[in-house]
């Protein structure tokens, strides 16, 4: 016996559940934002519930619910009647997006024993090497190799990300639960979002502490493949809580070829002896200018970041490569002020090509057996 035909209705609601909420990227028929439809003359009205009354990203939700619509034979108009949720609703989609757990205080996803999510925390001895346009790059590359990717800007004093990033939008709330506006393909949250204008973030060590836990286990992150953390420069208050919160986390050390700079990056690399994190490597970044008769100018010196590589192998015993030198570039820096990182903006730049193939070594999981099953099976000696 064939099934039977599917009716105007299941093709209304199938459409719609190929329709993905625009922070969460979930379907909004997952979501219980559907409220109901109906169908007349070619018409079908839909009553969607948004999250709060100031969705800025109403517009799009009517657009892509029109043509997820209007690609059904039969139908010739879309109208969508927006409403809000109440409390009781949020609460259910804050349990549904927290996985049925309804829990008062939130764990942060990526520091559980389960977590496949890589974590980098990119970290600097010094300002001025270039660290935020660095994670910016290997954020936008990795998503553009179809990586789910999160950025916390844990440079709290010194906040750039989203502008590199080109983030304009503020995190919605949902709740309990903090919705991180997207750029580019990848997530993003920064203190910069809830302060007014430009103005300076004079906070201590604790509200430091509580302001990265709350941007690690507070906002709804979803599935990601990679987490990137801009961390400040040096071995303060946020290195120490980063420890403590994701002892996981991998670290990544940004320099320059200068000597200088290379002294004080290594100390920022050696914290990890102190932490019992792994260091995945050094980044040198304006290592040489490239002249337009093909020659090199090394500007700031050369084997920053090879120095900077061997003293942390020897400190910490094991092997910390040199994965990438990138050359200085203009590009580099007007791609961040324009919010379209160079490795988008103009790919075949010699910059871009660096950071791409240090987002390659970085895409690439290296899964720990620690706590894993291996699937062995013991069977008793026989005499």
């Amino acid at each position: 016996m064939s099934a039977p035909a599917p009716t105007l209705e299941d093709a209304i609601q199938a459409a719609l559940a190929t329709v993905d909420d625009p922070e969460i990227r979930r379907p909004i028929t997952d979501l219980g934002m559907v409220k109901g439809f109906t169908f007349a003359d070619g018409t079908v009205k839909v009553e969607l519930l948004l999250t709060v009354a100031g969705c800025p990203l109403r517009d799009k939700l009517n657009n892509d619910i029109t043509a997820a619509l209007t690609t059904i034979p039969g139908i010739t108009s879309v109208s969508v009647d927006f409403g809000v949720m109440s409390e009781e609703q949020r609460k259910a989609l804050q349990t549904t997006l927290r996985g049925g757990s309804a829990t008062a205080e939130p764990v942060i996803p990526f520091a559980q024993p389960g977590s496949r999510t890589r974590v980098y925390a990119v970290a600097s001895g010094k300002g001025g090497v270039g660290k935020s346009s660095v994670t910016v790059n290997l954020a936008a590359a990795l998503a553009k190799r179809g990586l789910s990717v999160g950025v916390v800007d844990a440079d709290i004093y010194g906040h750039s990300v989203p502008r590199m990033l080109g983030v304009e939008g503020r995190p919605t709330r949902v709740e309990e639960m903090i919705m991180p506006p997207q750029s580019h393909g990848v997530k993003v949250i920064s203190i910069g979002m809830f302060t007014s204008g430009n103005a300076a973030v004079v906070w201590r060590g604790p509200m430091l502490h509580r302001a990265l836990q709350q941007f690690l286990a507070d906002v709804y992150w979803g599935d990601l493949d990679v987490l990137l953390l801009d961390l400040p420069p040096g071995t303060g208050d946020v290195a120490i809580s980063l420890a403590q919160l994701l002892p996981n986390a991998e670290i990544l050390v940004v320099t320059t070829p200068q000597e200088a700079a290379a002294e004080v990056a290594e100390r920022a690399g050696a914290i990890a002896l102190q932490t019992h994190q792994r260091l995945v490597g050094v980044v040198e970044n304006m290592s040489w200018l490239e002249l337009p008769d093909g020659s090199r100018m090394e500007v700031f010196g050369s084997g920053g970041g090879q120095s900077v590589a061997d003293s942390l192998t020897k400190t910490v015993g094991a092997s910390v490569p040199l994965i990438g030198q990138i050359p200085l570039d203009t590009r580099v820096r007007e791609a961040g002020d324009a919010g379209t990182p160079i490795v988008l903006a103009a790919p075949d730049a010699p910059a871009a090509i660096a950071l791409d193939a240090v987002a390659d070594r970085l895409a690439v999981r290296r899964d720990s057996l620690v706590g894993k099953p291996l699937g062995l099976m013991v069977t008793a000696k026989r005499g």
